[in-house]
């Protein structure tokens, strides 16, 4: 057996059954889930038409590189949104199942565990495949904080030198999961000049990058910070997108990773041999997705009457603020948050994820302790519902 599969501690979704497990909620009040990050909006039929209309592509094997005209589209919807003069289809694009099957690859990709202790920087909390793919590429996790006092961004400036001359792969994820911090376009550039001087690659993880609350200030890039810098071969540096949160098709399991060209290359070698390539259907519908910004801009519209409503009922009875972007509350609790959750769950029926699941200890902090992380994906109707049971549950604590 792999010796590093001991390392891999469970899944938060696996703690947080564990934890409910032990209560009984109350059968009168419908659940509400708050915990899982997987959009309820309806997908866009013409994802739905398209799918449908080319079953019969079912017959044909599809290729692991996609189709080009699903990379070319891929290439110009990046182009446009965060305004690059050029992005290769053929070397710089490269389609994937959706991005946790890409960005656990990818480091299987990068890291070279024949140098001595091989480090994988990553922000604290994180999303756990961070943390599991260093482990079993054979590299060791370094927590970066992210916390209040810092506008929830990581730190990057205090992390000392023998770090990142250890660190072969840093991930970023902006905006953040679970704060919704954008790291700003300043700090990218700073990131990429420490890329180039202690070489290491940078993946950044912008999977919700296209929820947002201000039309005119869409969240910033990599490859655009790259773009400014006149870094059109992006070099050492890949961005991964999906249409899982952009365009509610979380089930299509479609998005793409894009940027340098030597990595993508070699991970497409890899993915050769290890990846699933996208169904030929999957990637007709993807190219109709990433072509349309109508129903990205409808689905704004909804995250943003979600957070207005339940910001309005939480105030003063919740720490907690509006994010960056994102579809999450980071929201403080006034007792240990696994007890929070447990007896939310008890008393009100709603499943919210503790932060400290999404966290780990790093020095004396551990940056998820007393927090929740709420993602407002379901109705209106039922976020402000779940906003009511959360005043009254708060008021009886």
């Amino acid at each position: 057996m792999n010796p590093d599969l001991h390392k891999l501690q469970p899944y938060p979704f696996e703690q947080l059954n564990a934890l409910k497990s032990a209560v009984t909620p109350p059968a009168e009040l419908a659940h509400i889930a708050l915990s899982i990050g997987e959009p309820k909006h309806p997908a866009p039929a013409f994802a739905r038409d398209t799918l449908s209309a080319n079953l019969d592509r079912l017959s044909g094997y599809p290729t692991t590189k996609g189709l080009p005209e699903l990379r070319r589209t891929i290439a110009n919807w990046a182009e446009r949104r965060f305004q690059l003069d050029r992005l290769d289809p053929e070397t710089q694009v490269l389609p994937c199942n959706g991005t946790r099957e890409a960005l656990f690859a990818l480091t299987q990709t990068v890291i070279d565990r024949s140098q001595p202790q091989p480090l994988v920087v990553s922000p604290n909390p994180f999303y756990q495949i961070y943390e599991g793919a260093a482990y079993l590429a054979g590299a060791e996790p370094y927590f970066v904080n992210c916390i209040a006092d810092n506008g929830f961004l990581a730190d990057f400036d205090a992390v000392p030198s023998d770090i990142w001359q250890r660190c072969q792969l840093l991930f970023l994820c902006s905006p953040g999961n679970p704060t919704g911090a954008v790291v700003p376009l300043e700090q990218l550039k700073k990131l990429i000049a420490l890329a180039d001087r202690y070489d290491f690659v940078i993946a950044a993880d912008e999977c919700y990058s296209e929820i947002y609350f201000d039309e005119a200030q869409p969240p910033v890039g990599l490859l655009q910070a790259c773009a400014e810098l006149g870094r059109h071969d992006y070099r050492r540096c890949l961005v991964f997108h999906s249409l899982s949160k952009r365009s509610n098709l979380p089930g299509l399991r479609s998005g793409f990773v894009a940027g340098d060209a030597e990595l993508i290359g070699k991970f497409l070698l890899y993915r050769t041999y290890h990846g699933s390539a996208m169904p030929i259907y999957s990637q007709l519908a993807s190219i109709e997705a990433w072509n349309d910004e109508a129903h990205v801009a409808d689905n704004r519209g909804q995250y943003r009457a979600k957070f207005d409503a339940v910001l309005q009922r939480l105030d003063g009875v919740l720490k907690v603020s509006r994010p960056d972007a994102g579809f999450y509350l980071w929201a403080e609790t006034p007792i240990d948050d696994a007890e929070f959750a447990q007896q939310l769950f008890a008393q009100q029926h709603i499943t919210v994820l503790p932060g400290s699941f999404l966290s780990r200890q790093s020095g004396d902090v551990n940056p998820g302790k007393n927090r929740v992380r709420m993602a407002l994906v379901a109705e209106l109707d039922e976020c402000i519902e779940a906003a009511e049971r959360l005043v009254r549950f708060c008021h009886n604590l």
